[in-house]
């Protein structure tokens, strides 16, 4: 049975529509694997009035069968219903029904007029019913130009909108309560938060018996899974894969990207920008700076497994193959503190809002020529700095030292003129007496360990 983890927010969000006397019109979005489908079945898993659709890839005619089939098994009056679009819902809207059509895009590929009719008998019909619409959909492209974006029929109409994400590591480690607190955030470093991929892993295995079984091996469930959806999203993926290659193995800049993939600089930015579109990668920038105006963008992989992917797997499937099961032993093993570093940054800057009493403005990283912060908290008060060590040493009191210093070079417009900065540090192998001891002794300064992010950790 397919495990069921958080996601209370949303089901509360999709009770509340469907208990609603008013007319509620529901866009569900997000990248692929992320348990949209479950989180719609278990939103209407105890009610007699919902009719659960889940189209697939087939002519239109078949499509429209099928949910006839559906429909009429929760209300069987739909017989003698016409059989089109329009005249079913219409009639499902008379019965205040919940109608949830799963993977919506799959319909748009078949009839394109289809969210024309939708809105037309939206407007003229449903919107006076007590009817709950839940339109479903995994390709994000699609989702956005015909059902979200201002030129699309339906833009307008939706009442409520629910963008799924990943799993926090908190709630992921609900897959793997087993594991202490390094494994766990070692295990959401390869997996991250997707239920599909979680759902893999064994827990009375070690995590290194885990990824090898699971991606490492050609008999792996996850072995070929980001090539396989790449290849379902996008016409030409092997540029794609090049440029996902390059992130993989810590290209940030466009012309770093550009360099190692092949890729001439002119035509990147739109390839980046269509993995961008997919939730594969996502641009940042210093935390003090404006999205809109920065040129100082830097590109990662959004989703962990497809870093890993691209960083363990994609090019070395010979050496895979001939390593057999000592593949993460020979391959993975002496990288992974590396590898797992940088993920460990983004997790401490989603714990700082929890973990510091301020009202935070902004989180994220800072940059300046040689000069570099991994955390940098923007607060009324004033700055919260932090460095985050996933080192096999105790941190020590020099590394706060050079921290005091690059936090000292950070421009803000907006920094108060009163406000001190506070300091904090993450490590993964705690921290030398001198450090403690400081930090016992000064207002200004926090140590955090890894049970902190954990347990409190929130995307």
């Amino acid at each position: 049975m397919e495990q069921f983890v958080d996601r209370e927010v949303e089901l509360d969000q999709l009770t509340d529509c469907y208990e609603s006397e008013t007319a509620d019109f529901v866009v569900i979005y997000g990248r692929r694997r992320l348990g949209k489908s479950e989180l719609v079945r278990q939103s209407i898993a105890d009610r007699d009035d919902a009719v659960y659709y889940q189209a697939v890839e087939s002519t239109a005619q078949n499509q429209l069968e099928q949910f006839v089939d559906t429909a009429t098994a929760q209300f069987p009056s739909l017989r003698n219903v016409r059989r089109d679009w329009e005249a079913l819902l219409e009639a499902l809207g008379d019965q205040d029904a919940v109608v949830v059509i799963d993977e919506f895009p799959f319909l748009i590929d078949q009839d394109e007029s289809l969210p024309s009719r939708l809105q037309r008998v939206w407007d003229m019909e449903l919107q006076e019913t007590g009817m709950t619409l839940v339109l479903v959909g995994s390709s994000i492209s699609v989702m956005e130009e015909k059902v979200l974006s201002g030129s699309a029929p339906l833009y307008g109409r939706r009442t409520e909108t629910i963008d799924l994400k990943p799993l926090s590591v908190a709630d992921a480690r609900q897959f793997f309560p087993g594991y202490d607190p390094e494994t766990a955030i070692t295990a959401w470093s390869i997996y991250g938060g997707t239920p599909y991929y979680l759902q893999t892993i064994d827990t009375d295995q070690e995590l290194e018996q885990n990824v090898q079984q699971s991606i490492l091996s050609e008999r792996g469930l996850l072995y070929s899974e980001p090539e396989f959806l790449l290849r379902t999203e996008l016409r030409q993926p092997n540029t794609y894969f090049s440029i996902l290659r390059a992130l993989a193995h810590g290209r940030r800049t466009p012309n770093e990207i550009a360099g190692m993939a092949g890729v001439e600089s002119s035509s990147l930015s739109t390839y980046l920008q269509k993995l961008r579109r997919l939730r594969l990668v996502e641009r940042h920038i210093p935390v003090t700076e404006s999205p809109t105006s920065s040129k100082r963008g830097r590109y990662r992989i959004a989703a962990p497994l497809f870093r890993f992917w691209f960083r363990f797997v994609y090019g070395n499937q010979d050496q895979l193959r001939m390593l057999g099961e000592n593949a993460y032993e020979e391959l993975v093993e002496p990288e992974l503190a590396d590898y797992v570093s940088s993920l460990f940054e983004r997790l401490c800057q989603r714990a700082l809002p929890t973990l510091v009493d301020r009202q935070f403005r902004d989180v994220g990283q800072w940059w300046f020529k040689e000069h570099e912060l991994d955390v940098l908290g923007l607060t009324a008060e004033g700055l919260v700095a932090g460095e985050c060590k996933f080192t096999s040493t105790p941190v020590s009191e020099g590394v706060l030292s050079d921290l005091k210093r690059t936090a000292a070079e950070v421009q803000w417009s907006n920094r108060p003129a009163d406000g001190e900065p506070l300091y904090v540090l993450f490590s993964r192998s705690g921290y030398t007496d001198d450090l403690n001891h400081v930090a016992e002794t000064r207002d200004d300064v926090r140590l955090f360990d890894l049970s902190d992010l954990v347990t409190t950790e929130r995307p």
